[in-house]
């Protein structure tokens, strides 16, 4: 479907130079002197880079259809990582090219949220935060009470990430996977 600048909204998804891009931010300018246009900034959805463009008012694009599932992360075989949809209980596989660095995040049976633009899957998105366990690091030394201070740990997942000097092996952390900063001891 063909809409616009004049149908512009925040969170639209848009086809722009033969990118999917939704639109982050925009604003009508009407000078004094010349015809109308439209500042935008577009996030690149495969890239996520935000840029800048100008169009002339009445600038025409087509626009994608962004869905977001809510799917079980069942299992990975090693070169395939498998989801069932949990209202329909269909399963699906997808290489792990496609999972990419979301898999140090999905742990067995946890949801994850797969975005589509059409029947093209864009982007996995773990949920917000998961809990881990910890399966690898040095012991804390007693009296090692400075503030902030951390040391390395291994999770389940396999991801790495630094912990507070107090962690052991065998806790269970609550880590935010958008920084992959931890939350708290759980």
């Amino acid at each position: 479907m063909a809409i616009s600048t004049a149908d512009f909204k925040n969170g639209m998804c848009i086809v722009n130079n033969g990118k999917m891009c939704t639109i982050v931010e925009f604003q009508h300018v009407k000078p004094g002197k010349g015809g109308a246009f439209v500042r935008t900034k577009l996030r690149d959805i495969k890239t996520g880079r935000v840029v800048d463009y100008t169009f002339n008012a009445g600038t025409k694009f087509d626009t994608v259809r962004l869905e977001t599932r809510k799917m079980q992360y069942l299992y990975n075989d090693g070169s395939d990582f498998y989801f069932m949809d949990p209202n329909t209980f269909d399963q699906m596989s997808m290489p792990a090219e496609t999972v990419g660095d979301t898999a140090k995040w999905l742990k067995e049976n946890d949801e994850a949220s797969l975005l589509y633009a059409g029947e093209e899957l864009i982007s996995i998105e773990p949920q917000m935060f998961v809990e881990l366990e910890c399966t690898h690091t040095e012991p804390g030394f007693k009296g090692d009470t400075a503030t902030n201070t951390t040391k390395p740990a291994t999770f389940e997942t396999g991801v790495e990430l630094q912990v507070p000097t107090f962690v052991e092996i065998g806790d269970v952390l609550q880590i935010d996977t958008r920084d992959g900063r931890v939350i708290k001891r759980v």
